[in-house]
């Protein structure tokens, strides 16, 4: 059974390379820390897989972090502090799992890369 994570990012955003990295990572970290230790273990021995992908605005990103939660996934909305170029309070991405890349694929599978 395979594991991975997914972090969704807001496209309208137009984040620059730099700060889709820092937030990809606070939703990739943050993800891990409220995940189930037995599920982290597993997707850490598989080699901790992790797809980008992107999502249109705010509205589609909080339809997939609702539907996630509804099938019991974990889940980290990520809100950016505003310290950059981007205003106090942005929803900028989505962290889902780890978990069994199945269920994820089941919210997210329709989703392209970033």
């Amino acid at each position: 059974m395979e594991y991975k994570q997914v972090i969704l990012i807001r496209h309208d955003l137009k984040l620059d390379k730099g700060k889709m990295a820092a937030q990809a990572a606070h939703a990739s970290v943050e993800s891990v820390l409220r995940s189930d230790k037995d599920i982290v273990k597993n997707w850490r021995n598989q080699g901790m897989k992790k797809v980008v992908l992107k999502v249109k605005d705010k509205d589609e990103l909080m339809k997939y972090n609702q539907q996630a939660k509804d099938m019991g996934l974990k889940t980290a909305l990520i809100t950016d502090a505003g310290k950059t170029h981007i205003a106090p309070g942005t929803i900028t991405c989505l962290g889902i799992g780890p978990d069994k890349e199945e269920r994820i694929d089941n919210i997210t599978g329709n989703l392209k890369i970033f």
